[in-house]
């Protein structure tokens, strides 16, 4: 398939010390097939400096094709993602979180099968393949794969990572699912849907992980997994639309 242009969509919620940061590293990435960048990102009503450090970004980099939304109150990240699908214009789009654990000089790996004549969804696992890993918690590592395990026996898919941030989209098809999840439960929701889709491909390639604890301002918590409990019994074994 032909692809003009990635919409890369980022959901930010008091990034303002790092979000130039990932920026920088989004506009140095050539993609592959001399495809074109839309950068979306949604402010979740940040309290800090998040909205003055976008405006001096975006003001000293004028030939970026930025989109900029604000919320008018914190409304979690995926209601924040749920904003971004909708405002995106590129085929295919990716979600990138606005802290450094990801790293965008791996959306090609990502787009590679797409471009290819593959795929349709491409998850970026961070259990697979041979690149960097930072070491965190072990009981957060086993959560991640157990959460993935559960999903997997009601989606019927054979996935290492379902809670990965990195996952691109077909953008008409992601913009015909219909959304609930304000929060953290975004990625069991999406995933138990997609893969309702008649004769989607689904694949999934190894990435880096540069993660971050708590001290370096990590949000997501022990309350997030279960809600990812409940949404993965929700829209996978009930079939909630």
């Amino acid at each position: 398939m032909k692809i003009e242009k990635l919409s890369i969509i980022i959901p930010a919620y008091n990034e303002g010390n790092t979000i130039h940061l990932i920026l920088d590293k989004i506009k140095s990435v050539k993609l592959i097939d001399n495809i074109q960048k839309e950068i979306i990102i949604v402010n979740d009503c940040s309290k800090d400096h998040t909205e003055q450090a976008i405006d001096k970004y975006r003001s000293a980099n004028p030939e970026l094709n930025i989109k900029y939304h604000k919320n008018e109150y914190n409304k979690g990240k995926g209601a924040s993602l749920h904003i971004g699908i909708a405002l995106a214009t590129g085929e295919y789009l990716i979600i990138q979180d606005a802290d450094l654990e990801y790293d965008p000089n791996e959306y090609n790996d990502l787009l590679k099968p797409v471009c290819g004549g593959f795929a349709d969804v491409v998850y970026g696992s961070r259990f697979m393949g041979s690149n960097p890993h930072r070491i965190l918690f072990f009981w957060h590592t086993i959560g991640n794969r157990w959460l993935t395990f559960l999903s997997n026996m009601f989606s019927n898919l054979n996935l290492t990572d379902m809670e990965t941030c990195y996952k691109l989209f077909d953008t008409k098809m992601i913009q015909s699912v219909k959304l609930s999840e304000q929060r953290f439960g975004f990625e069991p929701e999406i995933t138990q849907k997609i893969a309702r889709i008649p004769h989607i491909r689904i694949y999934e390639v190894g990435i880096s992980y540069y993660g971050r604890t708590y001290y370096d301002g990590k949000k997501i918590g022990w309350k997030d997994g279960v809600r990812a409990i409940y949404c993965i019994f929700k829209y996978g074994l009930f079939g909630a639309k």
